[in-house]
């Protein structure tokens, strides 16, 4: 399917150093999916998206690119890299499931300020996308310009961010909130969730969502089953990522217990071990100033035996699944942040 990369900074990175120079870079992504374990569709070579925020003299709205030419084959995204830095970055690589190829279907998507993108797909699209559309305010019906299940559901968390009586398009000074952004994306699988047992939808959605106001960034990695794995989704944080060695070698440094900077990936952009966190399945990451925050989502999917060995077997079909250099034994119990000697993160939970 896809792969994507969320960066979150005090101070802003040189897009190239994040998007192309490193080993495992989302550019190398869309080509070499090495920890994909779905073997017969290995790239992921329809189209991406850069979306990343400027001055807010300029404007609170990101500025995005996105095209249908393969990331490794744009001379354009290499240049506009090496000259562009930021302290908030989103990239998206794709491989089509649902939708053309045509730049309307590339991620990121935005509304105003907000950026939103996927990585995954909806059960049965096709045969709830009317029941999506009946639950959405004119505004956001109209917003979606693409054909993908990922765009619909963008529309869904906007309509269900205006529910907890917030307007989308106002864009605050210091954003919405994490707080709300978070309950918005809660809100949004619990929709989608109602709306698979309304229409009889068995098979597992892979939910793997990221959303940001500018300010604040809110991730999940789920999947809607109790006995199946979700696609794999990683974090790193740190104070300095850097490259250590000529030829694309970097890391994460950590001169205190502070962080700096945040990264959520689909793949680690390195292979250094103690660099990447695996996000539990069924939970919600939230990145607050340079606080990550993980909280497990509890629901009808939730599994609370932290022991519990999901099958692997349906992401791996979908090419969602692999091992990372920061899997851990027992990825889904909630002390996964001192096992892989990460600065700690809050782990809360969510009804």
């Amino acid at each position: 399917m896809c792969r994507f990369l969320v960066y979150k900074g005090r101070n802003p990175i040189l897009l190239s150093d994040l998007i192309l120079n490193p080993t495992h870079s989302i550019l190398t992504q869309s080509y070499d999916c090495r920890l994909r374990l779905d073997f017969r569709r290995p790239h992921n070579g329809d189209g991406f998206g850069i979306g990343y925020y400027t001055s807010l003299s300029l404007s609170p709205e990101p500025c995005i690119f996105t095209s249908t030419t393969p990331a490794w084959n744009c001379v354009n995204l290499a240049r506009l890299a090496r000259k562009t830095t930021s302290n908030l970055v989103f990239a998206h690589v794709r491989a089509t499931t649902t939708g053309a190829l045509s730049e309307s279907n590339c991620h990121p998507f935005s509304y105003h300020s907000i950026m939103f993108m996927h990585n995954g797909h909806i059960a049965n699209f096709q045969g709830i996308k009317r029941k999506i559309v009946a639950r959405l305010r004119d505004e956001y019906f109209l917003m979606v310009e693409g054909s993908t299940d990922s765009e619909w559901a963008f529309a869904l968390f906007l309509d269900t961010l205006h529910g907890l009586g917030v307007d989308p398009k106002s864009a605050p000074a210091d954003g919405f909130g994490h707080q709300k952004l978070r309950e918005a994306m809660l809100g949004t699988i619990a929709r989608l969730n109602g709306i698979f047992q309304e229409t009889g939808t068995t098979e597992p959605s892979l939910l793997n969502f990221a959303a940001t106001d500018g300010h604040s960034v809110v991730c999940t990695r789920y999947v809607s089953s109790r006995n199946d794995e979700a696609a794999s989704l990683y974090f790193s944080s740190g104070t300095r990522f850097h490259e250590y060695r000529e030829g694309g070698f970097y890391r994460m440094e950590r001169h205190d217990r502070g962080q700096d900077l945040v990264m959520v990936a689909s793949e680690p952009l390195t292979f250094e071990r103690e660099d990447w966190v695996t996000v539990p399945t069924n939970s919600v990451l939230t990145i607050n100033k340079q606080t990550v925050l993980i909280h497990p989502i509890k629901d009808q999917y939730y599994q609370s035996d932290p022991s519990y060995r999901r099958s692997m077997k349906f992401a791996e079909e979908k090419g969602q699944v692999g091992r990372g250099p920061g899997d851990n034994p027992r990825e889904d119990s909630t002390d996964f942040v001192t096992e892989a000697s990460q600065p700690p993160a809050v782990v809360d939970s969510v009804a």
